[in-house]
């Protein structure tokens, strides 16, 4: 549904000035506005635009601009006022040059909806932004169409290409909702990524056919001594459970449950857990507080502090069910976010030892207010601490024990082979 320009002009003031201003008060008695609610639609009367006195913006000069905007543009059925709206609000955030502070349009909110709800279309990989805030891969996901076409964890993505779209555009200054937006689409059309890449300057294109991605949170298997994994005939030679951690999300806490109730039936056969956060983009905060409280049995697992200052600690909030079973993590540059802090947590109570390589490093919390109804906010708010305070913003988690695997050899899992050599000893 379009919206119309007296709806736009009348949202948009709200919208800029609210953000602006960081509260809900928006002086109204000043401004003159009033709100109407019908029908669940807001509906907006503005008497009068002016600012109050104190404020240095003019905001005449946005609409001037809107304004010639309509009045001269020479393609003037290309004039899509929606677009207008939602692009001014879009550009105010991403002014602030922090690529995980976004507003994000309805259609790209239904889009991170989908994710946490872990079904939709596209390639299969996990996005987000190296330490020069280029748009990069953070992991692609196993068995996914992106895998196969050779996207790595640590790729920086330059170009993308889409004929059915009509898109052929570099990366450059995208915000990570919006870049998510094109590399999506149905099952069966086609996209072409240019790529680079970690520590190579040649790039090389990926030419991918998109298919349904169903991601799952958690999933156990069984291993033998050996490393090779178990089948139910043979459960008898189980040693070692790999619970691997995918992503935070609606489903996880239902999946984890399930995944630890088979590890607890196989009693005293299993003689350790190896926590896989490989690939793990993060998500919510109070899920990798809850995971924590798995393998601990009291303490701090997350300090955050946030734009006023204020400090507040999540600490173990329930008795776990593998508090005494042996443990090591698995972590890469694609363990993100909350798979940090519950790496973190696990990492400063020496309840386990790390391995693999130096994670991600997104050491900041978002949260995600609606914004008239289905629109969002993605708003920077606090960072986050281990328990002993150390903050990984762009530095990452360091293993205590590095091991990398080769990629020229997929089939190779040397990071898993010194987990259960490290458990077995």
């Amino acid at each position: 549904m379009k919206l119309s320009l007296r709806q736009i002009r009348k949202t948009v003031l709200i919208v800029i000035f609210a953000l602006l201003c960081g509260g809900i008060g928006f002086w109204l008695g000043q401004r003159e506005v009033r709100l109407k609610n019908f029908n669940s639609k807001l509906q907006i009367q503005i008497i009068n635009k002016t600012l109050p006195q104190e404020k240095e913006l003019d905001f005449q000069l946005f609409w001037r601009v809107w304004d010639k905007v309509k009045e001269k543009y020479l393609l003037k059925d290309e004039i899509d006022e929606e677009k207008m709206f939602y692009g001014a609000i879009q550009g105010m955030v991403a002014a602030l040059g922090d690529p995980y502070t976004v507003f994000l349009p309805p259609k790209q909110n239904q889009q991170v909806q989908e994710d946490l709800n872990g079904s939709f279309e596209g390639v299969g990989i996990q996005l987000g932004f190296n330490k020069e805030k280029r748009l990069s891969v953070i992991a692609p996901l196993k068995g996914m169409p992106a895998e196969a076409a050779g996207v790595k964890a640590g790729d920086i993505i330059l170009h993308f290409k889409d004929e059915q779209k009509g898109l052929n555009e570099d990366t450059g200054g995208l915000s990570l909702p919006e870049a998510v937006e094109k590399i999506r689409g149905p099952k069966g059309s086609k996209i072409t990524l240019t790529l680079v890449h970690e520590n190579e300057t040649e790039p090389f294109e990926a030419e991918i056919l998109r298919d349904t991605i169903i991601v799952p949170s958690v999933t156990v298997e069984f291993l033998n001594a050996k490393g090779a994994k178990i089948d139910a005939k043979e459960m008898e030679e189980a040693e070692i459970a790999h619970l691997k951690l995918m992503r935070f999300g609606e489903l996880t806490s239902q999946q984890w449950d399930e995944s630890v109730e088979k590890i607890k039936e196989r009693g005293g056969e299993i003689k350790g857990v190896i926590l896989d956060v490989r690939g793990n983009p993060g998500g919510y905060l109070k899920g990798s507080v809850n995971l924590a409280s798995e393998f601990l049995s009291s303490g701090v697992i997350v300090k955050q502090e946030n734009y006023l200052g204020e400090v507040e600690t999540y600490s173990v909030n329930r008795r776990g069910r593998l508090l005494e079973m042996p443990l090591v993590v698995l972590i890469d540059k694609g363990s993100a976010s909350a798979s940090e802090i519950l790496a973190g947590a696990l990492k400063d109570y020496q309840r386990a030892e790390l391995i693999g390589e130096t994670s991600f490093g997104k050491g900041t919390i978002q949260e995600a207010e609606d914004i008239n109804g289905n629109s969002a906010l993605h708003i920077t708010t606090a960072k986050w601490l281990t328990p002993k305070g150390t903050w990984v913003n762009e530095t990452g988690l360091t293993p205590d024990i590095e091991v990398k695997n080769d990629p020229e050899k997929p089939e190779e899992d040397k990071q898993l082979e010194k987990a259960i050599q490290i458990l077995l000893e």
